[in-house]
């Protein structure tokens, strides 16, 4: 389902060289040494646009580190006199709102957490009512993707129309190399529900680490997202946030230099012919394929049937395993990804249980 957003194109409120949206600085305003120290590290890369800083910190536990405060922001506002970076914050409040802007900072974001609940999202939107202030929104901390749509379209409707989002990754029980498992379906989603929606993304909370940066950065530019913002620090060792996920002003820019960045379109009239072809063939298999999955769901059907005549139960485990097991081994031979291959598998037998469970419970036609 599209959703309508009445924004603007994000080159038209940033100029960014036609190269992508580069948002860097440290987690936290630690200090004022430390803002400003970073800020001309940054500024001196020349591939930086905006300087980002946390001024006030959603912590999980009371006690931690909330961020340095108000002041931070005059540190902000000095960096950019110092070295002509735009600034950008995270505003979780009204009163951080109106803060940040009586402070001149250029850009806000809406945090994790903040996303996640529509009321705080509101009381943001009507703080920002009657402002022109570019605003990103990053997705909630859970893989909701009605909660970020909602959130974004709240801060629209306050009049917001230099917006976008921020792909920073969703919490997951289970425990993986990433902090936040990036579950790229879900920003695909969102850019085709939103498609003139400038989505950047955020690979040190993806991460959690810095040694995984370089792959979902470049992953980020592969899948079309517009930018990056990443956390840097003079010396992130002594961080007081986040530190493991930080990096230097130089080693981020040793990452910038190293990314590829593709476009979405060629203008390459061969390519495109080409592409069109390979195109039409994979066209062909997805329906083939369908026809097949719609045949399977008839022969399931009738497997229903023969269970409901003779009493057995729908479920039947061992079944289910020996599925299970056979059918990843052919997929590893085909050069399949496992857990793609189970997914697949799964889908197909909720589906055949739903078509079984439908028949089993059918209710007799009353004869005439």
């Amino acid at each position: 389902m599209k959703h309508t957003l009445d924004i603007v194109p994000l080159k038209s409120w940033i100029d960014t060289g036609d190269k992508p949206l580069i948002i860097a600085g440290p987690c936290s305003a630690e200090t004022e040494e430390q803002v400003v120290s970073t800020a001309h590290l940054l500024a001196n890369t020349g591939k930086v646009n905006v300087l980002r800083a946390g001024i006030w910190k959603p912590r999980t536990r009371p006690g931690e580190f909330e961020g340095i405060g108000s002041v931070g922001l005059e540190w902000l506002r000095r960096a950019k006199a110092e070295t002509g970076l735009l600034t950008a914050t995270e505003v979780a409040t009204a009163k951080h709102v109106e803060e940040a802007l009586a402070a001149g900072i250029d850009i806000l974001w809406v945090g994790a957490r903040s996303t996640a609940n529509p009321f705080t999202v509101q009381e943001i939107a009507d703080a920002l009512q009657g402002v022109d202030v570019p605003v990103f929104v990053k997705n909630p901390v859970n893989p909701d993707l009605s909660l970020w749509i909602g959130a974004l379209e709240r801060i629209n409707r306050a009049g917001i129309k230099k917006l976008g989002a921020i792909h920073r990754g969703f919490s997951s029980f289970e425990k993986t190399a990433f902090r936040n498992e990036p579950m790229w379906d879900l920003a695909v989603q969102l850019k085709s529900a939103c498609p003139e929606l400038p989505i950047i993304n955020d690979p040190s909370h993806i991460c959690g680490n810095r040694e995984l940066l370089p792959y979902i950065a470049q992953k980020a530019m592969d899948m079309d997202q517009q930018g990056l913002i990443v956390e840097s620090h003079i010396d992130p060792s002594v961080a007081w946030t986040d530190a493991k996920q930080q990096v230097t002003p130089a080693a981020l820019a040793d990452l910038l230099d190293n990314l590829s960045v593709r476009h979405p379109e060629s203008n390459n009239p061969v390519f495109d012919d080409k592409l069109a072809e390979l195109r039409q063939q994979i066209d062909k298999l997805d329906d083939a394929i369908l026809k097949q999955i719609g045949d399977r769901m008839k022969i399931a059907e009738k497997i229903g049937e023969y269970k409901r005549d003779n009493n057995v139960t729908i479920l039947q485990v061992s079944r289910w395993d020996e599925i299970l097991e056979k059918r990843v081994q052919l997929a590893r031979a085909l050069s399949l990804s496992e857990d793609f291959a189970a997914k697949y598998l799964e889908l197909l037998h909720n589906e055949s249980i739903r078509k079984q469970n439908e028949v089993m419970n059918a209710k007799p036609v009353a004869e005439a």
